[in-house]
């Protein structure tokens, strides 16, 4: 009877020790609080130099999901994505594990923008009092849009734009410098000196615009377009 006790208890013991041989510690969880935090700081670097007060905004990430730790979590933007409005940022792991999940974000930017203080006419010359300065959103806006009032003063409006409404780079038209046929004076700048002298437009030109004139000696040259039908040329 006590023979057979002692092979009981010798048997349990290593029974336990082949259990215990058999338990695996479970591999560490990548915490997804850190994931988002990372995604966070990422977009509010990416966003600096930005024209107004920058929010960022991101999406939370499944809790379901169950990922490896990683060592440095890696942010990234995705091809097509931008650092503006909706968007989404990419996170990505190398060490120890090697994986990759995409959070959707927002970047807004809270700043001034230009729009209209009255409706201006298709044609009309827009002046200062054309002009009012509105704060906003600028990712809500269409593209484009003018932040700066001098980028809209001595312009033209392409068609009817409505009060209230935000002015757009191309719905502006430059101002026309030159007229085809136009007797105008061709001024060359150099270092240190500067020479005019008389010459024919040979097309019309909006100011900033190449432009080619034909000088009374025959020369075809060519310069950009400025107000009060002068053609600047660069020595």
């Amino acid at each position: 009877m006590k023979h057979t006790f002692n092979i009981v208890i010798t048997v349990f013991a290593l029974s336990t020790q082949f259990a215990s041989a058999q338990v695996v510690e479970p591999a560490p969880r990548q915490d997804l609080g850190t994931l988002k935090q990372t995604a966070e700081q990422f977009l509010r670097t990416q966003a600096k130099g930005l024209p107004g007060e920058v929010r960022v905004t991101v999406g939370a990430i499944d809790p379901r999901l169950k990922l490896p730790a990683c060592t440095v979590p890696e942010a990234f933007l995705p091809p097509a994505s931008k650092v503006w409005g909706k968007t989404t940022v990419g996170v990505r792991c190398t060490t120890p594990s090697s994986w990759t999940i995409y959070v959707s974000a927002q970047v807004q930017v809270h700043g001034e923008y230009i729009a209209a203080a009255t409706p201006l006419a298709q044609g009309q010359t827009i002046s200062q009092a054309d002009l009012a300065s509105v704060k906003g959103d600028l990712t809500a806006l269409p593209a484009g849009v003018i932040t700066d009032a001098s980028q809209a003063l001595g312009r033209s409006a392409a068609a009817n734009i409505a009060l209230g409404s935000p002015l757009r780079q191309d719905a502006l038209r430059t101002q026309q410098a030159i007229q085809q046929g136009q007797a105008v004076r061709v001024v060359v700048n150099g270092a240190g000196f500067s020479v005019s002298s008389e010459a024919r437009a040979l097309n019309n030109a909006y100011e900033g615009q190449l432009t080619q004139v034909r000088t009374p000696a025959g020369q075809v040259v060519s310069g950009i377009a400025k107000l009060g039908g002068i053609v600047e040329l660069a020595y």
